[in-house]
């Protein structure tokens, strides 16, 4: 998959006499199910007579329009296009999200953006989307421009999760509440796969290896963060000697009551099964794959001890 910085830059690369793009629109935070199915709309538009793209915004939207409001990002941007290059799209267009980009009509998004500078004879869209100044553009007003301007539309319907009687709408809020509330299963199955904290290991206070169970303590670069407490995880050594690997791991997201002050700053740490060796500097992607329990404070650190041993058992038994 090419990587283009703005669809100035896609433009400039696509050249006269070029075949015309199919293109999926969405800030994509997640890659989840809806957004593999306007991927897969968008590939199959392309039908190997066009390119097939997907036109993501950085930062998210609501980081320029509405700070205040703006949403923790599911995944760093990095993350975000390495899944959107697996899904099989030809192309990603990250368009820097700016005061004058969010200034652009919603007609000048279209003829602009779309036609002239990706070259888009199919857009591929959510029901609920809207754009341009104000978000005054919607789906409506896309296929009237679209029909004026040669362009297709095809309007995605939400993918829903689940049975009737208890199926979820798959969207990144959806996901991000979530996961905030610890219920990283549910937030997996609307995902397509386990939510992931990916970050590089940093010293710690060395409390893990005291005790016979020897933590990386993670510096997430992921701004969503679950609930605190212990989970089920699998993690993925990224680079080094022991590049490649995984492990299941037991992995605690919290303060460390037993040890520290109330109030103290959350951590991320992760118990590797079956590995021995350094981690300090390297990067690590832990994929929680279930919630065990809270975190709690314990009277003894004999009794702590006995509760990560229980920990570890579960997290075998689940992951193995």
């Amino acid at each position: 998959m090419k990587v283009f910085q703005s669809a100035a830059a896609f433009a400039a690369a696509r050249g006269r006499g070029a075949p015309p793009s199919a293109v999926a629109i969405g800030t994509f935070d997640g890659v989840h199910l809806g957004h593999q199915a306007l991927l897969a709309e968008a590939r199959r538009c392309a039908r190997g007579q066009a390119h097939s793209v997907a036109l993501t915004f950085y930062p998210h939207p609501a980081r320029v329009l509405a700070p205040a409001k703006a949403p923790p990002l599911i995944m760093p941007l990095e993350r975000r296009l390495a899944l959107l290059a697996d899904t099989g799209i030809d192309a990603a267009v990250v368009q820097p999200f700016t005061q004058e980009f969010s200034s652009l009509s919603a007609d000048e998004f279209i003829g602009d953006v779309l036609v002239r500078d990706l070259g888009a004879s199919c857009a591929v869209v959510g029901p609920d989307f809207h754009f341009g100044r104000g978000r005054t553009g919607d789906v409506q007003r896309m296929e009237t421009l679209g029909r004026e301007l040669s362009m297709s539309v095809s309007v995605i319907a939400p993918v829903n999760v689940g049975d009737e009687n208890h199926a979820q709408r798959c969207s990144s809020t959806r996901i991000r509440q979530l996961v905030e509330a610890g219920d990283v299963r549910g937030a997996r199955w609307l995902l397509g796969r386990p939510f992931e904290v990916e970050g590089t290991v940093v010293q710690g206070a060395a409390r893990g290896r005291a005790i016979g169970f020897p933590t990386a303590n993670l510096a997430p670069e992921t701004e969503l963060r679950p609930a605190v407490g212990i989970y089920a995880a699998r993690a993925f050594i990224l680079d080094g000697p022991n590049g490649g690997t995984t492990h299941p791991a037991a992995v605690s997201i919290g303060r460390n009551p037993t040890f520290e002050a109330q109030g103290a700053p959350v951590s991320v740490e992760a118990y590797l099964l079956d590995f021995s060796g350094d981690l300090y500097g390297r990067r690590l992607r832990i994929e929680l794959w279930n919630r065990l329990r809270d975190e709690q404070k314990f009277e003894s650190v004999d009794a702590l001890i006995a509760q990560i041993a229980a920990d570890v058992a579960r997290v075998r038994a689940l992951m193995s």
